[in-house]
């Protein structure tokens, strides 16, 4: 008995010392982070929203951790570049991507894509948004059914305008023309500024515009808000119903801007930036910034980001396939 102990404690010694040389790898990887300069990839250019976000926390991160945060603007292929970059960089936390919600809603759009899912690692889940159903207050039009019957009386006579072909305001507007059963016709624009110029222009009989580029116009007297997607009500608009509450489930996903870095950074790292970001995201500061951006703060940590991913690539592949939305 004696023997087989000592057999079974001379084969298990090596075993237990990897475990505690791994452990201390992981945890002198965290107290050394970061060693130089971090580079903080933005999939689309400069001066939009994700650009801004990135250039907020960027700030704060050199600020707290005494090195620079070099902000590198990637545009192209609808955010497929910028993502690109960080899943090849390096696993050392020191290249990190901002990106949002296309980052999920790409592979269920693109049948050829440079990287997986899986090669981004989750941080932290800074902001989410939503997408507002807008009508020029001229429409007469107060309500989401009054929209609904409206375009049951006249099919294909109106139409709703989005940010973009392939972008969550256009899957939204697919989806709900599926849960109303009506026929409206789509028009995509160049983001949501010249959305917006068409909504006011009297171009447009409905909208889906994302929190951010509406939010200047949410008190305008030309505009009526019909609903708001997304589990909850916008904090901005308490008095308006969300798409479930008017009827039409299945619009609950919200948009959102997050943090990853490449899926073999350490986990003792990914925490440590996490945990980083979470804080700069709950400071008054930052949780003011981004309610003016017309944005809700959330500032999430690493698994509980994660499972939020994991949950919004199902929901958008659903949609992209039941609306038939594809982008080759």
């Amino acid at each position: 008995m004696a023997i087989t102990r000592r057999k079974t404690l001379a084969r298990c010694l090596p075993l237990i010392a990897l475990a505690a040389v791994c452990g201390m790898g992981g945890a002198q990887a965290q107290d050394s982070y970061p060693s130089k300069p971090i580079r903080l990839v933005v999939p689309y250019p400069a001066g939009g929203g994700t650009d801004i976000i990135a250039r907020l926390i960027g700030t704060q991160l050199s600020q707290r951790w005494g090195q620079p945060v070099v902000v590198e603007n990637k545009p192209g292929a609808s955010g497929i570049l910028g993502n690109d970059i960080v899943a090849k960089a390096p696993g050392d936390g020191h290249t990190v991507l901002l990106g949002i919600t296309a980052l999920v809603q790409i592979p269920a759009l693109y049948k050829k894509v440079p990287y997986k899912l899986a090669d981004l690692a989750p941080v932290s889940q800074i902001a989410k948004s939503a997408d507002l159903l807008m009508v020029p207050r001229s429409s007469g039009v107060t309500t989401l059914q009054q929209f609904v019957d409206k375009a049951k009386a006249a099919p294909g006579t109106l139409n709703y305008g989005t940010y973009g072909n392939a972008t969550s305001s256009h899957m939204n507007g697919e989806r709900f023309k599926q849960k109303a059963g009506i026929d409206i016709t789509h028009i995509p624009y160049q983001g949501s500024g010249p959305e917006m110029a068409a909504l006011l222009g009297g171009q447009l009989t409905l909208a889906f515009v994302d929190a951010t580029g509406a939010y200047p116009h949410i008190r305008s007297d030309k505009l009526n808000i019909l609903a708001v997607t997304g589990a909850q009500r916008h904090p901005a608009l308490p008095q308006v119903p969300t798409m479930t509450e008017s009827g039409y489930p299945g619009l609950e996903a919200n948009g959102w801007f997050g943090m990853f870095v490449p899926a073999s950074t350490p986990k003792a790292i990914v925490d440590k930036l996490g945990a980083e970001v979470a804080s700069i995201v709950k400071s008054p500061e930052l949780n003011k910034r981004l309610t003016d951006m017309g944005l809700i703060a959330v500032g999430s940590l690493p698994d509980d980001f994660k499972a939020q991913v994991d949950k919004d690539a199902a929901h958008w592949k659903s949609v992209a396939e039941s609306a038939r939305i594809s982008m080759d």
